[in-house]
Formats: structure tokens, C-alpha cells, sequence
């Protein structure tokens, strides 16, 4: 046990049992190594293999007979080893005997601060394609080419919050001939370099949460990753789009996707340069000064009609048939504008669909409460009732206007517009909005006879919309 305690954790062989349970606590490490780390966790007792999708596949490495680490580590093709406390690379060799299979490695977290121990890890993995160095202290150290070139074959790098310096990000894109991915996040760029050497593979740019506010900042991307694809500069306080059209259409040439949200962006003027970018499709805009005063509907309709090439807006398809209605909207949202003031947008649309009015207002709510006539022999009162209430509920109501209890009248319902007469309202739990009554109908209540009334309720035929009491 001693002798595989030193070789997989450097930790001294313990022949007096001084570290045992209950003896001296052994001294404390300021940083684990790679190894030690990897066969600790992917140990067979800590990480037992499983055949699953995704699983891996488990290496048995041919070492020398004898070597403490033979047939003991069961590795997936992707390993996490984030907050690990690793600060070392470990021993090379096992490294590249055990990772040769290994294509994604998560190393965010760690206290890795030299870049000459992250580049004997990485150089020892072969196919090593996707590489998570997120939360590493690698502010203040220099990444020499040299060590650089042990990127090569990474085709996606993570160094969020790491606060690497642009320098440093330049060293790497220039020996990384296959990156396709590169996230910068949290670094707290104000500012960045210019290159002398493109990176013309990169498609995808993760900048979010910097502080580019000026665009002559950002106009220096546009060379550097000359077939950028997508470029996330979301919470970077960009305050304005400065470029020329002429300018914007050379500068992203391959730009599809450009997210945006929180930026500074305060005018339509900035929306509409977006429109330059010759293969912009998505656009994400989100929280920007510029759509506080809209409700949701407007912004969204307005930002449909200032892009109109784009198919995809704050992560929802742009249908046809949305755009159309968009573009209604805009020429009448603006229809009061004066003259001077109406947007380029305008006048485009205009052309399209010619000046529109604007729609008449419909209330398509249901009505709540209706006028009525109530006519109960010689009198007649209006009143307002409610059409959320049913027929008994309405009797309920009508016993101080007509003076009658609720089980000695009936009722009727006259339609002013229906020449069909009254129609008795005898179904008392029918709800009264089913009968359609409108503003100026009328409601005739006949007394039951023999109910304590001394007037009998005459006949109703030849009662109607007109006559409301029955002929002498």
C-alpha cells in the first residue's frame, strides 16, 4: 500500500504507521497533480465501469509488468476533474498511457496557474478535443508559442474567468490551426489587440460579461476571426454601432448570429446597421435602453420590421406570416409622425403595402352588464343588470322595482329587434347572457294569479316588441 500511496499521490511510503488513524495528521499539499487526481476518482473502487452511451470506453494501457497502476483505472472518453485543487501536470508518461482515447477534459476550477504544467497535459493527450481551463488563476502568467503549440489539436477552448490576458489569446489562436469554438467570458476585457495573423477557423466567439462599450473595440474581432459564424457579446455595455455600411458588410462577412442582450444600444439607427451584416440571420436583443418605453408587443414588432433578413429573433422563428403583420404595425404605429421624423424603415414599407389607416378599435370582450326596460303592468323602470347571473338570480333582483317575491312573477324576455314577441324566462338556472340581451331590450313581468296578487295576468298574444300591455 505504501508503495502505490507514493506512486499515484507522491505521498512518502509510512513503514511506522505514523499516519494511521489517531497518529500525527500527514502535512498538507498546496496543489494536487493531474494523476493523482485521475486515479483517484476513475479508480475501480471510486468509479466502477458501466456500459452505457456516453460511457466510454475503459483502457487497460500495456505498462511494464509490475507497475503499480496496470489494469487499475476505468476512463471515460470524457473526464471531469473540475474543483480538484490540481495545480501539477504529474507524471507525463502515465499521462499520455491512460489518455490517449480521451477527447473532452474539464478542468475549470483547479489552482492550474502555469501554463508550461497545463501544456504537459494537454500535449499528452493526443485526441484531445474540447478543454475547460474555466476559473484557473492564469492572470498574470505568459504562455510562450512554444507551450502553445500543444493546443493544436483542440478545436474548443473554455477560459472564462481566468482573466488571461488578450496577449495570451492571441499566442494561443495563432498555434491552434483547427479552433473552431473559443470562449472569453468574465475576463474583464475593456480593450483588445489587433493580430497580425488571422484565426480564419474559428466559427463561435463567447465574449459575454466584459466591458466593450466602444465598437472600435469590437471592429478589431472582425479581422481576426474572419469566418466568425456566431458572436456572443451579451452584458458588454456596447454603447453604439460606429461603422459605415461599407465598413460593416467587409467587416463580419460571415456573421450569422449575433446576441446582444444588456448592451448600451439606445437607437433604431444602431438596430438597422445589424442589417449590413450580409449572412445575419439571428439576432438577440434583449434588455437594451433603446426597448425600455415599448410594451412587448411593439418591440417585438418593430425589431421584425428594422431586420428584415432575419429569420430568428430573441430565440423565436420569424414566420411570414409575423413579418407582414409586423410591417402593418410599423406604418401605423408611425402614421402620426411628422414628416421629418419618420424613419428610412417607413418609407421602405410604405412602398410595399402604400399608407394604411389605422384599425378600428373592437372590443371583443363579452358584455358584463346590460339597460334594460322593466315593465310590470303600468310601470316602468330602466334598469341595469348583470349577464354573469342566471334567470332566478335576476327575479332576486327585480323584487323591490316590481314589488313582487320572486315565486310570483314571470317573466319575459322582449328583444327590440325580434319580431318572434316575448319569450318567457322560465328555466331559472339559465345564465342570462345566453339569451343575447342587449343595451335598450326589455323585460315584461306578469303577476301570478292566485299568489296573493289581486290582478290576473292577462293573455300575451298580442303582445310584441311595440306593445307592452295588453288592449282594454
Amino acid at each position: 500500500m505504501s508503495v502505490w500511496l507514493f506512486y499515484h499521490f507522491g505521498v512518502p511510503a509510512d513503514p511506522e504507521g505514523m499516519w494511521d488513524s489517531g497518529a500525527v495528521d500527514p502535512p498538507e499539499e498546496e496543489g494536487r497533480t493531474f494523476m493523482q487526481v485521475l486515479s483517484e476518482k476513475y479508480s475501480p473502487e471510486n468509479f466502477p465501469y458501466r456500459r452505457w452511451p456516453g460511457m466510454g470506453v475503459v483502457v487497460v494501457p500495456t505498462l511494464p509488468q509490475g507497475s503499480p497502476m496496470k489494469d487499475r483505472l476505468n476512463l471515460p472518453s470524457v473526464l471531469v476533474l473540475a474543483g480538484c485543487g490540481i495545480s501539477h501536470a504529474g507524471e507525463q508518461r502515465e499521462i499520455a498511457a491512460f489518455c490517449a482515447h480521451v477527447m473532452e477534459l474539464d478542468l475549470s476550477q483547479n489552482k492550474l496557474q502555469d501554463w508550461h504544467e497545463i501544456s504537459k497535459i494537454v500535449s499528452n493527450i493526443p485526441n484531445l478535443d474540447f478543454l475547460n481551463l474555466s476559473s484557473n488563476p492564469l492572470s498574470e502568467v505568459v504562455l510562450e508559442p512554444s507551450g502553445a503549440k500543444a493546443f493544436a489539436r483542440v478545436r474548443r477552448l473554455v477560459l472564462n474567468n481566468t482573466q488571461v490576458s488578450w496577449n495570451t489569446v492571441l499566442v494561443l489562436t495563432r498555434e491552434m490551426p483547427e479552433l473552431e469554438e473559443l470562449f472569453l467570458c468574465l475576463n474583464e476585457y475593456t480593450t483588445v489587440s489587433a493580430s497580425t495573423v488571422p484565426c480564419p477557423t474559428l466559427r463561435l466567439l463567447h465574449i459575454t460579461d466584459n466591458n466593450l462599450q466602444d465598437w472600435a473595440e469590437v471592429r478589431k474581432i472582425g479581422p481576426m476571426f474572419p469566418g466568425l459564424e456566431t458572436l456572443v457579446m451579451a452584458n458588454c455595455n456596447l454603447s453604439s454601432i460606429q461603422d459605415s455600411e461599407d465598413m460593416l458588410r467587409r467587416l463580419f462577412p460571415n456573421l450569422r448570429s449575433i446576441n446582444l442582450h444588456n448592451s448600451g444600444l439606445n437607437r433604431w439607427e444602431d438596430i438597422e446597421k445589424l442589417n449590413q451584416f450580409p449572412k445575419l440571420e439571428d439576432v438577440r436583443l434583449q434588455g437594451i435602453p433603446l426597448l425600455q418605453t415599448y410594451t412587448n408587443t411593439e418591440r417585438r414588432s418593430l425589431m421584425v420590421s428594422h431586420l428584415p433578413s432575419v429569420s430568428s429573433l430573441n430565440g423565436s422563428v420569424v414566420t411570414d406570416g409575423e413579418r407582414e403583420d409586423s410591417e402593418r404595425f410599423f406604418i401605423r404605429y408611425h402614421v402620426d409622425y411628422p414628416e421629418e421624423e419618420l424613419p428610412y424603415r417607413y418609407h421602405c414599407l410604405v412602398t410595399k403595402y402604400g399608407k394604411l389607416e389605422p384599425l378600428a378599435e373592437i372590443d371583443l370582450r363579452p358584455r358584463c352588464h346590460a339597460k334594460v326596460e322593466v315593465h310590470c303592468e303600468d310601470k316602468v323602470e330602466e334598469v341595469s343588470i348583470r349577464l354573469d347571473q342566471t334567470v332566478a338570480e335576476l327575479k332576486k333582483q327585480l323584487r323591490t322595482v316590481v314589488q313582487l317575491s320572486a315565486n310570483q312573477m314571470r317573466l319575459y324576455y322582449i328583444d327590440k329587434e325580434c319580431v318572434f314577441g316575448p319569450e318567457e324566462m322560465k328555466y331559472h338556472t339559465r345564465a342570462l347572457h345566453s339569451y343575447s340581451i342587449q343595451d335598450g331590450d326589455e323585460l315584461l313581468v306578469v303577476p301570478k294569479a292566485g299568489r296573493g296578487t289581486t290582478t290576473a295576468a292577462k293573455p300575451l298574444s298580442n303582445l310584441n316588441s311595440k306593445t307592452l300591455t295588453p288592449p282594454p
